[in-house]
């Protein structure tokens, strides 16, 4: 942490939220997440009344342990429960039952935490529109404040691309993609949890994820452990580092008293607003034209306008005064329509 520090981005930063992610950091015990929260107090500028948020495995979720995690001020708990169904958690490789995600949500939200979420996973290959209703349901049915919903995606150098690359497995076809993606959103709407982003829904505006929507409006952020992502404004512009993502460089460099850096980037103007765009797009709320002018430097509508024509009849956005938004056959292929606007 003192490394991080050292950096010199955030310096006088006073963070108001943490995240304890990327693994499993549930499998932690207490005292030492109790070390690691006092470090980022102390050595970071967390303050004194951030809001901290933990992953955790529905595993090592118990009343002892909710407890522990309450007494050091962690308020909100994201679940990785993935599926209600056993098969589904078969194939992800998961090691809880479909009965323990369940008690696991149940025992979060009845020892108190302020904000419980579950993480969920769709697209599977052979998934039926059925399967995946069920477990909508079941998530919902359970009062969670939020919920998360990621499509499947192979990526290369993990299991799944292995099995791909040796044509084991492969990603649903896009339509069938396409219709689980418009059932979660309708389905959640109808069960209280409307979406606020593409995969992100929350029972209130107010329970919405107070860490994660600050990676999507260019807010700086700072990552401590393996693989942990950065971004900063400063005199050299706009930055993004990335750590060693393997133990050994990682723990290397660190006992050397270097910063475990694997990379880093400059971001220069149309990059960022080709973010902005992209991330902005994924949001229910859009993008405020205006604010983006001011920021980015470029009047979005006006370098677009036979584009956002095209877009606007044939029901892919839609204009409200200063906002831009997506409909919901838009947000289907937010990425890709981000990708045709020009930013330069």
């Amino acid at each position: 942490m003192r490394l991080a520090r050292d950096e010199g981005s955030f310096a006088d930063a006073a963070f108001d939220t943490v995240y304890l992610g990327g693994g499993t950091p549930s499998l932690a015990p207490p005292e030492e997440l109790g070390r690691l929260l006092a470090g980022a107090r102390t050595l970071l500028g967390a303050r004194p009344d951030a809001w901290i948020t933990l992953e955790a495995n529905p595993e090592q979720v118990t009343t002892a342990a909710c407890a522990a995690w309450r007494d050091l001020g962690i308020a909100a708990v994201s679940l990785g429960v993935q599926s209600f169904d056993e098969d589904d958690l078969a194939f992800l490789g998961r090691g809880h039952s479909p009965e323990q995600g369940a008690d696991a949500a149940r025992t979060a939200l009845a020892a108190g935490f302020p904000w419980v979420s579950l993480d969920l996973i769709y697209g599977l290959p052979g998934q039926s529109e059925e399967a995946w209703q069920r477990n909508l349901e079941t998530a919902a049915a359970l009062g969670p404040h939020h919920l998360s919903c990621y499509q499947l995606t192979i990526h290369d150098g993990t299991p799944f691309g292995f099995r791909a690359a040796r044509g084991e497995l492969a990603e649903m076809p896009e339509p069938a993609q396409a219709r689980l993606f418009s059932l979660t959103r309708k389905s959640l709407s109808r069960l209280g949890f409307p979406a606020y982003e593409v995969s992100n829904f929350a029972r209130a505006p107010e329970l919405r994820s107070r860490h994660n929507r600050k990676y999507w409006d260019h807010t700086p952020y700072l990552g401590i452990g393996l693989g942990a992502h950065s971004f900063a404004w400063d005199a050299r512009g706009a930055r993004r580092w990335w750590n060693e993502r393997k133990i050994r460089p990682w723990t290397a460099k660190v006992a050397a008293a270097q910063r475990p850096l694997a990379g880093e980037e400059t971001l220069d103007i149309a990059a960022l607003r080709l973010e902005a765009l992209l991330l902005g797009l994924r949001t229910a709320e859009g993008i405020d034209l205006d604010r983006f002018r001011e920021r980015y430097g470029l009047d979005l509508a006006a370098a677009n306008e036979a584009l956002l024509a095209r877009l606007t009849a044939e029901d892919l956005a839609e204009r409200a005064g200063s906002r831009l938004r997506l409909t919901p056959r838009g947000l289907a292929v937010a990425d890709g329509l981000a990708a045709r606007f020009t930013v330069a």
